[in-house]
């Protein structure tokens, strides 16, 4: 059974590969020529793609809850952050889309210059005051711009099965923009492990939650609402 995991799991890679290499390759280069969003739609191809060959090498197939939860205007996601499969989904299926993450991704080659293409919001986590202000600041400029944000307020990868302490800058931003939250949860870490080779076939679950407003609220508020509505999802999804 291992022996036809790692077989699956190292065709998925030999396409895997190629395909970021091509599409962030693609988006820094000729992708400047185009507006910001055809940009981003030209970068994700190559997500829809990687989405569509795990699938085919290793059986791993998506099922979308709530999509129709997704309001209209401009919003912050809050994420659980288990694997790199919900990066690549919801950067291509929420754009415009700019996704917070940290500095040091911008520096790989081809991947970090491709990132940087489509206008993410790159953070010092190294100075959290500087990344707090970050946040903030470029926040309010993308939303205002009619972007959505996406905030993994756990900060980093969780292992599937285990939870993490929520930040609150995501809401934070949130409530100062005054734009709703999306509260989403999925079990991408069960398919797709964050730093393991071995992909696991089988259904991986994304849910969508009803926006939660922030207007007249704190964040501390707002932040604990959609904790407990990820958290409580996350329980659900382990248990199918």
């Amino acid at each position: 059974m291992k022996l036809l995991l790692a077989i699956r799991s190292l065709l998925f890679y030999i396409g895997y590969a190629p395909l970021v290499a091509l599409f962030s390759l693609l988006s820094c280069t000729i992708g400047y020529l185009l507006p910001l969003p055809w940009r981003q739609s030209l970068a994700t191809c190559g997500n829809l793609l990687i989405d569509h060959w795990l699938r085919l090498s290793c059986g791993i197939r998506v099922r979308v809850i709530g999509r129709e939860n997704l309001p209209a205007r401009p919003f912050v996601v809050l994420s659980n952050h288990q694997s790199p499969w919900e990066t690549y989904y919801l950067q291509r299926h929420l754009r415009p889309v700019s996704t917070i993450l940290k500095k040091e991704l911008l520096k790989v080659p081809f991947f970090g210059w491709g990132l940087a293409s489509v206008k993410p919001i790159a953070i010092d986590r190294s100075n959290p005051r500087k990344a707090i202000r970050e946040v903030m600041e470029q926040g309010q400029e993308r939303l205002a711009a009619g972007m959505n944000v996406i905030v993994f307020p756990e900060g980093t990868r969780i292992p599937y099965g285990q939870y993490g302490d929520y930040a609150r800058s995501g809401a934070a931003l949130a409530c100062e923009a005054r734009v709703p939250v999306v509260p989403v949860a999925h079990n991408g870490g069960r398919h797709w492990p964050a730093r393991r080779f071995l992909k696991y076939p089988g259904t991986l679950t994304i849910v969508f939650g009803q926006p939660i407003a922030t207007a007249d609220r704190t964040s501390k508020d707002v932040t604990a609402e959609a904790e407990r509505w990820i958290k409580q999802q996350q329980k659900g999804l382990a248990s199918e």
